[in-house]
């Protein structure tokens, strides 16, 4: 007998071999849940910023950044900015404006409002402008646009549509950009 009451040698070495066994197990549970949670959210992510789906670039593209919530009257002002990638040079007042191809975008340059259906329901021009990185931004905002539409088209002088959503158009989300 060895002294220790009968119980074979090695059944308190196996218990914490067990144990630690247990807890290295739950651990790298543990580690691979939080690595799947972390590609999940990677994928979902990416998938967001692309919108799914490969598709062909157009002339105009949007974005959206959420800023505030609208009111509850039956017209809002649709907000938000415009930017010219192509073609910007300083306007000689602090702004800025198209050159070339793009000499119709300019401060005061027409912004048209259309419903579903194509039909102008406001009118408005761009506003004060900024010069950066090559890049114009403008600003935009187009009062008393009617509520209601399923999704609305902004257009800036002759440059072709935007179509944005009824919640990013109440909520100042346009964020479109030419060239």
């Amino acid at each position: 007998m060895s002294g220790n009451g009968g119980a074979p040698p090695s059944s308190g070495l196996a218990t914490v071999r067990a144990s630690r066994s247990r807890r290295n197990l739950l651990l790298a549970v543990i580690a691979a849940a939080l690595i799947g949670l972390l590609v999940g959210a990677a994928i979902a992510w990416a998938i967001s910023r692309d919108g799914g789906a490969a598709a062909p670039a157009p002339a105009i593209t949007t974005t959206t950044t959420e800023i505030e919530s609208p009111d509850s009257q039956g017209v809002f002002a649709l907000t938000g900015t415009f930017e010219l990638a192509d073609g910007a040079v300083a306007d000689g007042a602090g702004g800025c404006q198209g050159a070339d191809g793009y000499a119709d975008i300019f401060e005061g340059a027409a912004v048209t409002v259309y419903d579903a259906a194509g039909t102008v329901i406001a009118t408005g021009s761009l506003g004060e402008s900024s010069l950066a990185g090559g890049k114009c931004s403008f600003e935009v905002n187009i009062a008393d646009v009617p509520r209601g539409e399923s999704f609305y088209q902004v257009e800036v002088s002759h440059r072709g549509t935007v179509q944005l959503t009824r919640e990013e158009a109440e909520f100042g989300l346009l964020s479109a950009t030419l060239g």
